[in-house]
């Protein structure tokens, strides 16, 4: 089921009575209800599609590693793809490792959010530059750039994006070589902005690029988790920070604040743009299924990765 259709759902169960030349048009009962049962079905299909996972899991061509605890799962590449544009409706080819939940939620909550996963082995990123920084002025820069990107973003199809500020100030752990920050995202004219939380994690040969996916308003919700799902990413012993070895690793061209302001926008402008996540929200909410889906996808198994 397309997201025309489920648009079209929710503007029905919204507004059964439409206006057309000025004649009132009702809307068959029995047709809403149909409209209704195909979109429980689709969803249903969907959570019954996804596989929950929990435990030790290893990242292909990262060597680096998952700890997911209870309090989580993790869907693989293949059905974090179909929760991004399936269900979300972000661009398709989004090439994430994953995807890692809150395990109370389903995707399809509009209280739900998300962190994907993604790696980048450029090379080892020097952290030399950490103090030295001025993320004010390279907020500015960031708003251009995202800007200019935009307009090839909206010939491409999709609605434009507008970086709106810091929702959480850049934050480097020298100790741990983990990158934090936030940015606040308005898409088109949505009323409700998009939160995009980046997380860093600095690796002898590439970064792990972990990104929560939220509403504005869960940002309080997210700032509670922030710590916790710090501690689930860790690259392997031989591949972590301090085992860079100058005489054989390759160094990434960029530093710090390459990481922050998006070093892929420069190159590849709309790209890198749709690759910033968008959530659709209260499709549940206005159907009245989410604790019944809920409950279904709480009853699927969770297996556990034997690594």
């Amino acid at each position: 089921m397309k997201l025309t259709h489920i648009f079209a759902v929710c503007f029905m169960l919204l507004a059964p009575i439409a206006y057309a030349s000025n004649e009132e048009t009702v809307v068959p009962q029995d047709e809403t209800t149909q409209q209704q049962a195909e979109y429980e079905e689709w969803a249903g299909q969907i959570l019954a599609s996804l596989q929950k996972n929990q435990g030790r899991i290893s990242l292909p061509g990262t060597d680096a590693t998952l700890n997911i605890p209870d309090e989580f799962y993790f869907l693989s590449a293949k059905d974090a793809e179909t929760v991004l544009v399936d269900v979300w409706g972000n661009p398709p080819g989004q090439n994430v490792l994953g995807m890692i939940f809150p395990a109370n939620f389903t995707p399809f909550d509009a209280e739900s959010w998300a962190v994907t996963v993604e790696y980048e082995q450029d090379g080892y990123v020097s952290d030399e530059d950490a103090a030295d920084i001025d993320y004010t002025e390279l907020l500015v820069q960031m708003q251009q750039d995202t800007a200019e990107a935009s307009k090839e973003r909206v010939e491409h199809g999709y609605e434009p994006i507008a970086l709106v500020g810091w929702a959480a100030k850049p934050f480097y752990d020298q100790a741990q070589h983990k990158l934090h920050w936030a940015k606040e995202i308005q898409f088109g004219d949505n009323e409700v902005n998009t939160l995009n939380y980046n997380i860093r994690v600095l690796g002898r040969k590439g970064v792990l690029v972990l990104n929560f996916i939220a509403g504005m308003e869960q940002l309080p919700q997210i700032n509670q988790n922030l710590d916790s799902v710090l501690a689930l990413a860790e690259f392997n012993s031989g591949a972590q920070y301090a085992d860079f070895n100058p005489e054989l690793d390759q160094v990434a061209a960029y530093g710090l604040g390459a990481l922050v302001a998006g070093k892929v926008l420069a190159k590849t402008g709309f790209l890198a743009l749709a690759l910033v996540f968008l959530k659709k929200f209260g499709v549940f909410i206005l159907l009245g299924l989410g604790a019944l889906l809920r409950k279904l996808f709480a009853k699927k198994s969770v297996p556990t990765s034997p690594n």
